[in-house]
C-alpha cells in the first residue's frame, strides 16, 4: 500500500448477467480524507460500494486495508464493520422505536442484561465529542433526519471504522442540516478517518471534498484533486462529452402557442388536510409552472391536493372549464392528471415487479384489472418507452429494484408517459440523479410541453426550475405568497419573494 493510505482497491470486476457493472476499477482512499465517487447513475458507484461492504462478491481484483497484511476477503457488511468499513445509507436504517443511545449500541452487547445508565453515559459522551446536540434518551424518531443521519454516523465511528461511506446523506437535508452534517464530516476528518463521499450535488463535492474519482459506465476515467478539476471539467468527464450550456435548453426548444383561452386545469380555495392554507392555482395547455420554496414550504402538498393524494377539505376544481370532483387519485388520472411523487421508493417503483410491470401499471389502473393487456401488447408498451427515455435495462423482464436510481426514475416517467395525460405534474423528477439524465429530463419536459402538454415542474434546485419554467409560485409556511414570470424568474427575486412578504400573488 502507499504511504498515508487507508483502502486501496485494485482491478475491481464485477458482472451481472447481461451486464459488466465494473471493469479493472483501482480506487485509493487517504487517512483523513473526504473523497467523492462521482459518476452517471448506472456509472458503477453503487456496485463499488456494495463490493467493498461485502454486499456483493467481486469477481476479480484485490483489496487492501491498512493494518492488514496482504489482500482482504469481504464476503458480508459483517466482515466489512470488521475491517473497519462503516456505510450509512440515504435511507435511515435504524429504529425509530428505540432511544438514540438505544441505537447506537444495538446488536453489541452480551449477555441478556442492559446497563442503561452506563449505555445512556457512553452514548452521551459519544455525542458530545461529535458535537451531536441530542440527548441519548430521546426516541430516535422524534429527531430530524439529519440528526438521524449523524446518530448513524457516531455508530459507525463508536464500532471503530477508519473508513466511513456516506451514501448520498445530504439528498433529503436543508443547507442548515447539510453545514451540520459537513462539521461533522470535518472533525472525522481531522481525527484520521477517511470518507467516501457519494452525492450528486456538485457544490457540495467542492465544498466539503479533497479528491474526486470518477467512473462511467463501469470503468475508471481518473482520480483528481479537487484543485484542478473545475466544475464544467467534472460533468464533461461524468458524461463522456462536451456539455452544452444548460441555461440555454428552454431557448433552443420551440413553445407551444396557447390561444389564451381556458386553462387545462383551474382551482379556486384549494385546501387539504395537510395544512395546506387554501390557494388558487391554474394551468394553460403547453405550459411547465412549478411551485419553489424551502423545504416544509408546501410544496409537495399543493400537488398532492391537486392530484387528490392527500384529503381535499374545501374548493373547486375545473377542468378544460367544467367543473370536476377529484378526491382521489383514479378521479386524477381519470381526468387525465399524471403525478411522479417525490419520493420514488416509498410511492413510485413496486420493487419486486419487472421494468415492464412497473411502466404499465398506471394504464393498466386507468383500464381497469378486469381488462388486462396481453403480454405482447405490455412488451411493445415497455420497449417504446425504454427506447424513448434510453432506460438502461438489461430487459424489460428485469426487476426494476436492480435498476439505477435515475433509470428507475425514467421507469415511473414511463409509466405516467404511457397513459398520455393532458397535465403531469412531476415532484422531485431529478432528486438523486445524475447531471446527464437530468438534462435528459429536463429536455424531456420542454419538449413535452412544446407538443401540448401542460407540466408542473418541482425541483430544489432553483437554477433548475429556472431552467424549465415559464412561471413560478412560491410558497412559506404552506401557503402561496407570490407567483413570478418573465423578468422575475431569477435566484434573486425568487430569495427574496420567499423572504419577503406576500405580493404578486394572482
Amino acid at each position: 500500500m502507499q504511504q498515508g493510505s487507508l483502502l486501496e482497491l485494485r482491478g475491481i470486476y464485477k458482472s451481472f448477467p447481461g451486464v459488466k457493472a465494473l471493469q479493472n476499477v483501482d480506487f485509493t482512499l487517504r487517512e483523513g480524507e473526504i473523497h467523492a465517487l462521482m459518476g452517471e447513475n448506472g456509472a458503477g458507484k453503487s456496485t463499488l460500494i456494495k463490493v467493498l461492504t461485502g454486499v456483493y462478491v467481486k469477481d476479480e481484483g484485490d483489496i487492501f486495508i491498512k493494518g492488514h497484511d496482504g489482500a482482504v476477503q469481504i464476503r458480508s457488511p459483517q466482515e466489512a464493520q470488521r475491517v473497519g468499513i462503516s456505510t450509512v445509507y440515504q435511507e435511515i436504517t435504524l429504529c425509530p422505536n428505540l432511544s438514540v443511545a438505544e441505537n447506537i449500541f444495538i446488536g453489541r452487547g452480551k449477555g441478556a442484561g442492559v446497563n442503561w445508565r452506563t449505555m445512556n453515559k457512553k452514548a452521551g459522551e459519544l455525542l458530545a465529542s461529535l458535537g451531536i446536540a441530542v440527548k441519548p434518551t430521546q426516541q430516535l424518531a422524534s429527531c430530524s433526519i439529519a440528526v438521524q443521519q449523524m446518530i448513524a454516523i457516531a455508530r459507525a465511528v463508536d464500532m471503530e471504522c477508519s473508513v466511513l461511506i456516506l451514501d448520498e446523506p445530504t439528498s433529503s437535508l436543508d443547507e442548515s442540516e447539510v453545514a451540520k452534517l459537513f462539521a461533522l464530516m470535518r472533525k472525522l476528518k481531522a481525527r484520521g478517518v477517511g470518507i467516501i463521499f457519494v452525492t450528486h450535488f456538485l457544490d457540495q463535492v467542492y465544498e466539503v471534498c479533497d479528491r474526486i474519482t470518477v467512473l462511467r459506465d463501469g470503468q475508471l476515467v481518473g482520480e483528481y484533486e479537487i484543485e484542478s478539476l473545475p466544475r464544467l471539467q467534472l460533468v464533461s468527464k461524468m458524461l463522456g462529452k462536451e456539455l452544452d450550456d444548460m441555461a440555454d435548453i428552454k431557448n433552443d426548444m420551440k413553445t407551444f402557442d396557447d390561444d389564451g383561452g381556458t386553462p387545462v386545469y383551474e382551482a379556486e380555495n384549494l385546501c387539504s388536510t395537510e395544512g395546506i392554507k387554501p390557494f388558487n392555482f391554474h394551468i394553460r395547455r403547453g405550459e411547465v409552472n412549478g411551485f419553489t420554496g424551502l423545504l416544509g414550504s408546501g410544496r409537495s402538498e399543493c400537488v398532492r391536493a391537486i392530484y387528490g393524494a392527500d384529503t381535499v377539505t374545501s374548493g373547486t376544481v375545473r377542468m378544460d372549464g367544467k367543473h370536476v370532483k377529484i378526491t382521489k387519485p383514479k378521479d386524477a388520472m381519470k381526468n387525465g392528471i399524471a403525478y411522479l411523487p417525490e419520493d420514488r421508493k416509498r410511492d413510485g417503483i413496486v420493487g419486486d415487479l419487472s421494468v415492464r410491470e412497473n411502466i404499465i401499471l398506471a394504464l393498466q389502473v386507468k383500464t381497469g384489472f378486469f381488462r388486462p393487456f396481453s403480454k405482447a401488447k405490455q412488451i411493445a408498451f415497455a420497449e417504446e418507452y425504454i427506447k424513448l427515455l434510453d432506460i438502461k435495462t438489461a430487459s424489460v423482464n428485469t426487476p426494476i429494484k436492480s435498476l439505477s436510481g435515475g433509470n428507475q426514475q425514467k421507469v415511473i416517467l414511463a409509466r405516467w408517459l404511457l397513459t398520455h395525460p393532458k397535465y403531469l405534474i412531476l415532484d422531485e423528477p431529478t432528486r438523486g440523479i445524475d447531471v446527464g439524465t437530468k438534462v435528459d429530463i429536463q429536455k424531456l419536459v420542454l419538449k413535452l410541453a412544446s407538443e401540448g402538454m401542460s407540466i408542473t415542474f418541482i425541483s430544489s434546485e432553483t437554477d433548475e426550475m429556472l431552467r424549465t419554467c415559464s412561471r413560478l409560485l412560491v410558497m412559506r409556511d404552506r401557503k402561496l405568497v407570490g407567483e413570478l414570470v418573465g423578468d422575475q424568474l431569477t435566484q434573486n427575486t425568487i430569495m427574496a419573494t420567499i423572504a419577503g412578504g406576500d405580493q404578486n400573488v394572482g
